[in-house]
């Protein structure tokens, strides 16, 4: 905690339950008071903007196939008009906390609604609706129609409750938190410029053991693959398809959710039951079944990922997505130097290359051809076995970091909804913040 707060002199019930106790002096209001909505069209000329739940209202990045997967119309006079201090809501992800409080002047799909803000600040109203003291709430009001896309009801959000301090409290409200999130972001900054020199080195690591061995005066031979260089004269060069197979079993009958599997940082890790909700489907029969033998390479969107984050040696034995691919190492080549080999390489030079598509996905018939350095089995083993314990440790200090950083942002939520709700008073605190912020 970076200053001392304590909670208010006196507390009253706010009805309701979610909320609990709040300042004596605060006041609850329905959303139908707080929130007008206006429309808007016809000025097709205004930058496109976007709602996203990391950040709330943002300008959209046209040249970005990742982030406009969704189809822009030739005409957009259709698109509705947003002002400066106005609230945007994507109404089918609002259950995820996807609107906020525009800073920007443009348009945004027909889909979204935009509401004035009356009587409020309007950096107090973002950062409060925005935090998990309130997300709840439009999750509640929404509807499932379809797999991680819920209809919000615009009756239903209109009886939502808002705690609602004093104006100059609210404006003490949005300058600490603005202040206190600058400098908790500028650590998390700083920790994830850690993480990727860490993977850096982790991959420099590990593309010198499996494209040029352990032996630094062995014999080199020229590979005839630019990328590649030299490599050692008596590696064998081998295509994928004599290296890998692709290894397909679809789950055909129930299994329990627990045994879902995820990718997450080049790990195979069993999905928590409370990330499932709202993000897989509800049958798990497409799903592919996956051994502890598997190698499973996350195939799609190669030019918005340039790491190695993509492929991962499974330990588990359970379900994953069939948009993953599941590979299977043969005989000429063992599991752990096939995960370290494909780890290993530089996606930008080698895998883009081989994908095909608008957003370059790679298929089994791409990967089939890749160039593949294969050692002798016993070396294998022998460069399976250094880069185990040479990656152990920064492996383990990047785990560490991760872990910091997800502490961090659990401290930022925290945080921002004890203010906003109340349960810590900021005013006095924020009285003595400079003019300007870093």
């Amino acid at each position: 905690m970076p200053h001392t707060l304590k909670p208010y002199s006196t507390y009253k019930s706010s009805g309701v339950e979610w909320l609990g106790h709040i300042p004596a002096h605060w006041e609850v209001r329905k959303l139908r008071n707080i929130l007008k909505k206006v429309t808007e069209r016809n000025q097709p000329h205004l930058p496109l903007l976007s709602v996203v739940r990391e950040k709330g209202v943002i300008l959209r990045d046209i040249t970005n196939q990742d982030e406009n997967h969704n189809f822009i119309p030739d005409d957009l006079s259709n698109y509705k008009v947003v002002y400066p201090g106005q609230f945007v809501m994507n109404k089918m992800k609002a259950w995820q906390g996807s609107y906020g409080v525009s800073r920007h002047h443009g348009i945004v799909s027909p889909a979204y609604f935009i509401f004035c803000i009356r009587d409020i600040d309007e950096d107090y109203f973002h950062v409060a609706i925005r935090s998990k003291a309130y997300v709840p709430f439009f999750a509640q009001a929404s509807d499932g129609v379809r797999i991680g896309q819920w209809d919000l009801s615009p009756k239903r959000m209109r009886e939502i409750p808002f705690l609602v301090p004093p104006l100059p409290e609210q404006a003490a409200i949005a300058r600490y938190l603005d202040y206190v999130e600058r400098r908790i972001w500028r650590y998390i900054d700083a920790k994830q410029k850690l993480v990727g020199l860490l993977e850096e080195l982790k991959q420099a690591t590990i593309y010198e053991a499996v494209t040029r061995g352990l032996d630094p005066d062995v014999p080199l031979k020229p590979s005839g693959v630019e990328w590649l260089g030299h490599i050692p004269a008596h590696w064998r060069q081998l295509p994928g398809k004599v290296c890998y197979r692709e290894r397909k079993k679809v789950l055909n009958t129930g299994m329990r959710e627990n045994t879902v599997l995820s990718l997450s940082y080049g790990q195979i890790v069993v999905k928590p039951p409370e990330k499932l909700h709202g993000l897989v489907p509800a049958s798990f029969e497409t799903y592919q079944i996956v051994d502890p033998s598997d190698i499973i390479v996350r195939p799609t969107d190669l030019q918005n990922d340039w790491n190695s984050l993509r492929f991962g040696l499974c330990r588990h034995h359970g379900i994953i997505t069939p948009a993953y691919m599941c590979l299977h190492t043969k005989d000429v080549v063992s599991r752990e130097y096939g995960y370290l080999l494909l780890h290993a390489y530089d996606l930008k030079k080698v895998f883009y290359g081989l994908g095909s598509g608008l957003r370059q996905n790679l298929r089994w018939s791409d990967f089939k051809y890749l160039p593949c350095l294969v050692p002798p089995l016993p070396e294998q083993e022998a460069i399976a076995e250094y880069l185990d314990k040479e990656i152990t440790n920064i492996d383990t200090t990047l785990n560490n970091t991760r872990r910091e950083i997800e502490l961090l942002q659990e401290y930022r939520t925290v945080l921002i909804a004890d203010v906003v709700s109340g349960k810590v008073n900021v005013r006095e605190v924020a009285a003595n913040f400079p003019d300007k912020p870093e």
